[in-house]
Formats: structure tokens, sequence, C-alpha cells
């Protein structure tokens, strides 16, 4: 028995929200192929959210280290973080993930992957730099307990997922522009209401799908502080490493919002607003909170 024993709950309710999400895919097609009348959104729908998972399935994390920079490293280069990895993979019954180097200041890291025996942990020079050995055990802990956790798997179907949601109501614009709803006449009153309606939801769709990715990334965080924590036995040195990552003032160059949700933190810095409002686009849970939940447990 492995500290991801646990995971397998978290997997049925994994695949359950990746077929909600399916399902909510298939049913915007359908609603734009019924105002165009035309199946042919239905079937780009259905195409392109299996073509584009078994993509991202296989090929993701190659994406993500490349958009990175991130450069694979050896035992011998780094034998100190390799000794930590691999004692932490021991603890968590998990097989060693390669392990990459970015070259930049700022203190971060992320794991990419599909599965366990395919994982990668990256960590930025910076963080090597500028953690004592506790506080880097607990962001390499918090990395590994995403892939314990299978979040990279759920992160990139998601991520994927709403990109369909994105294209699809892009195409639905273009199309009722050009043509006036299809074959449907837009003269009519309630073809001027469908056309109105189905405006309205190419809108909302995707702003509502990337709200749903978000809200998935940041309680997937949660989770993996808790793991990490658990990992360690030492939540303080998790919660310390979050203090200085999230202060450290430098810039990280690779950062773009296409693979910021995956780092420990935002890689993004500057100031932030603390409304409502804003928190519901932050790809990360506020910081203070997470050290808050840290600090408030009991191992």
């Amino acid at each position: 028995m492995t500290l991801y024993t646990h995971a397998e709950s978290n997997t049925r309710k994994t695949w359950l929200l990746i077929t909600s999400f399916l399902i909510f895919i298939i049913a915007l097609g359908w609603l734009f192929s019924f105002l165009l009348n035309s199946s042919i959104i239905l079937i780009i729908a259905i195409t392109l959210s299996i073509v584009m998972s078994f993509s991202s399935y296989w090929y993701s994390d190659k994406i993500v280290l490349r958009m990175s920079r991130a450069k694979p490293i050896e035992k011998k280069d780094e034998p100190e973080l390799y000794r930590l990895v691999e004692n932490l993979c021991i603890t968590a019954g998990l097989p060693l993930p390669k392990i990459f180097i970015i070259n930049e200041s700022q203190p971060n890291a992320f794991a990419t992957g599909r599965d366990a025996n395919h994982a990668v942990v990256a960590v930025t020079r910076g963080l090597l730099e500028k953690l004592e050995r506790t506080e880097l055990e607990g962001v390499i802990a918090h990395e590994l307990s995403h892939i314990g956790n299978k979040d990279m798997l759920l992160q990139t179907v998601i991520v994927v997922l709403v990109g369909v949601v994105a294209m699809l109501s892009n195409i639905f614009l273009r199309i009722s522009f050009w043509s006036g709803m299809g074959r449907r006449d837009a003269r009519d009153s309630s073809g001027l209401i469908l056309l109105a309606l189905g405006i309205v939801a190419a809108i909302l769709a995707p702003i509502a799908a990337s709200l749903i990715r978000l809200s998935i990334s940041r309680k997937r965080e949660f989770l993996a502080d808790a793991s990490g924590a658990l990992l360690t036995r030492y939540p303080e040195g998790l919660a310390r490493a979050l203090e200085k990552i999230s202060a450290d003032p430098n810039p990280m160059r690779v950062a773009n919002n296409s693979t910021a949700h995956l780092f420990i933190s935002s890689p993004f810095r500057g100031k932030q607003s603390k409304s409502w409002f804003t928190k519901l686009f932050m790809t990360h849970p506020p910081v203070e909170q997470r050290i808050k939940s840290l600090r408030g447990m009991k191992v």
C-alpha cells in the first residue's frame, strides 16, 4: 500500500469530470449545428475532442518542456537533487521521474507527463539556489503528489477540451455572421431569438469552460499541498517554500498562459487584485490560503 492508494476515488472523479466535459462539448456542438441547420459543427466537435485529447495524452509533456526550455539532467549534474527525488519516490511508492532544469532565476517547479511511468519533474535554477533543503523537499513532494494523484492527465485533457470549446464558439460566430444562420430565416422573430441565444452561448461557453478549468486547477493545488505535506511529514517546509517563491520578484521569461497552471506557484509577477472577481480567473489559490492550510495541518 502506498501514500496514493486513496487516488482511486480521485481517478473516478477525474474520469467523471472529463466525461461530463465531453458531453458538454457535444451538446454545444449539437446546439450550434441545430442553429446553423447543419451537422458540420457537431462533427467538428466530436472529431476535435477525440483527436486533440489523444494528441495531448501522448505529446503534451514534450510540448510543455519545449515551451519552458527545460533541459534534462543526469544524476552527476545535480546529485543532491537526484537523491532527494529518489528518497521521496521510495517513500511515496512512485517510479523515479525524469528530472529537468529550467534556466530561470525565479524559484518554481512543475510536473508533467501522461502517467507515473512517464512523468517529468522540472525545477528552475532559482529554486535550487534559493531554497533550503526542507523547503526544496516540500516543493518536490508537492510535484510528486501531482503525479501520484494523477493530476497531470486531468489538467492536460481539461486544457485541451477548453480549447475545443473556444474553437467551436469561434467557428459558430464566424459562420453565423457569414451565412445569416444558415438556411434558417434570420428575419423571422424566432430566428432572431435563436441567433441571439446562439451568440450568447458562443460568447459565454468559453468563459464558463475556462472558469471550470481554473477552479479544477486551484482545487488540485490544495490537494497536492496536503499530499506533499503528508509525504514529508513536515508541512512547514512547503509553507516556507511558498512564502519564498511568491515573494521572489524575478519574472520568468518562459511564462505563458498555456503552462502557468502547471507550476507550483503562478510564474507571473506583479500586483494582483484580491477582489472575488479576479480570484475567479486565478490559476492558483491565494498563497496566503495555502500557507494557512499547511500550517493548520496535523501530521
